[in-house]
């Protein structure tokens, strides 16, 4: 007779937790940190992720901050809030995107969530069914590959091009695509390279993508954190070319990461998303029945396939629908006043920051000689640098020289294998610059204790 201790359980863990991953973001930094030695009694310097809000230098404006308490007291923001976000939160952000573009938004073409990562959990739920292919870049934020990696669905990696400042390798793209292909994602400006692509290349990429019959994916979550000489251009002024989701938050630009707002907006003047259909794979994503997903989604219980076509966007709407809530209504609330009201100086302040501070990152690397920046970073608040190993005695890549970096130095700085660059570097800049004068220095000490004789 079997004992407690032998009988076996009946619950398992879904598949997409069982299949083997590359190492994740947060995993890298947790490792990390963990190897740092507690008896150094210097401050760890953070150059691995960007979260500049900790540092004076970078705290949020007056009126971000008076909007919470605004919304708090009108007691106006207690309640459940709509799916797609609470109505004037949703007109603000439209309001904010059509600064940029050529034509109008409307509140209707935007969808609040819960940060950018639930934006981009909900396009690519909605448009990655089962045998379907997605474009993403590489170096690129490593989230994108791991969502598609748990969903087993298929991501084809296209290069972006430092030798021609980070540019996306059209003709790869051109060359991964097929009739499988969904869309194409881009960073703009750029995690992890820093870069911002000019008006000229964005239309490139549009042309491209309408060519392929596929949508773009923009990921602006750094949107306007731009101190170089390209300007900033959305995708979405492309939107007449291609349809063109939008992926956004408040985070980066007003320095409040921890509020967890980010919208989801459909930029597409010519209604191909009203239009057009894609495979939609609710019943995986969420473990729901066919039948369940045609009551819910297509209001059509006919219909068992299990790979149907829905509208693009009332995909989003019914994806949105049967999932969680966007972000909190009293971030909600606060909204209009955070993005109509925040004045120049603040937007101006934070980039001349990250001005000076990418001129010191720059120029210290240059005296550092086993890694190389091939191209000064114009934008977001990171720049992937190139890593020789052959130059130090007892390291052979990334990942060893960021764990012995950290244990010996207590200084975090990302391996680029996390972003899908062997032997590069990511380093954050975004802050303070005596905390980047120091852990850049600490750098440099450590390559000429660890440099071949």
């Amino acid at each position: 007779m079997e004992n407690e201790s032998t009988k076996k359980w009946g619950f398992q863990v879904h598949q997409r937790f069982k299949t083997e991953s590359a190492i994740t973001l947060r995993a890298a930094l947790t490792s990390l940190t963990e190897n740092i030695d507690q008896n150094d009694s210097r401050p760890t310097i953070p150059l691995g992720h960007g979260d500049p809000s900790v540092f004076p230098s970078f705290r949020t404006a007056n009126v971000v901050e008076d909007a919470i308490i605004d919304a708090v007291r009108s007691t106006k923001f207690n309640c459940y809030v709509p799916f797609f976000g609470i109505l004037p939160a949703r007109r603000a952000v439209a309001d904010y995107l059509n600064r940029d573009l050529p034509y109008t938004l409307s509140p209707d073409d935007v969808y609040l969530t819960l940060g950018c990562k639930q934006a981009i959990t909900v396009i690519l739920s909605v448009l990655l069914r089962p045998g379907a292919n997605i474009l993403l870049p590489r170096p690129g934020w490593p989230y994108y590959e791991t969502f598609t990696r748990q969903n087993n669905v298929e991501a084809r990696l296209f290069d972006l091009l430092p030798e021609k400042g980070w540019e996306v390798d059209l003709d790869a793209v051109e060359a991964l695509a097929d009739k499988n292909t969904v869309a194409m994602v881009i960073i703009n400006p750029g995690n992890p390279c820093g870069n911002v692509f000019t008006y000229q290349h964005l239309q490139k990429i549009a042309e491209t993508a309408r060519k392929l019959r596929i949508m773009v994916i923009s990921d602006e979550v750094y949107d306007h954190l731009t101190f170089g000489n390209t300007p900033y251009v959305r995708m979405g002024v492309f939107g007449s070319t291609v349809p063109v989701i939008t992926l956004g938050s408040i985070s980066k630009r007003w320095i409040v990461p921890g509020w967890r707002l980010g919208w989801l907006v459909t930029c597409d003047p010519n209604g191909i998303l009203q239009k057009s259909g894609v495979g939609f794979s609710l019943h995986l994503a969420l473990n729901l029945s066919i039948d369940d997903i045609c009551h819910v989604c297509c209001r059509n219980p006919e219909i068992y396939a299990p790979n149907f076509t829905c509208q693009v966007v009332d995909s989003i709407k019914e994806y949105i629908n049967i999932t969680s809530n966007p972000a909190a209504t009293l971030i909600q609330g606060a909204v209009p006043q955070i993005l109509e009201k925040t004045e120049e100086a603040f937007y101006s302040k934070i980039i001349d920051i990250l001005r000076v501070a990418a001129d010191i990152c720059y120029n210290r690397i240059k005296e550092i000689p086993c890694i190389y920046c091939l191209n000064k970073p114009e934008g977001s608040m990171f720049v992937m640098v190139k890593l020789n190993p052959s130059l130090l005695e007892d390291i052979n890549d990334d990942m060893e020289f960021c764990l012995k970096l950290a244990k010996e130095e207590s200084v975090i700085v990302l391996p680029g294998i996390v972003v899908g660059m062997n032997n590069w570097l990511r380093i954050t800049f975004a802050v303070e610059p005596s905390a980047l004068e120091d852990g850049l220095g600490r750098i440099k000490a450590f390559y000429y204790r660890h440099a071949k004789k």
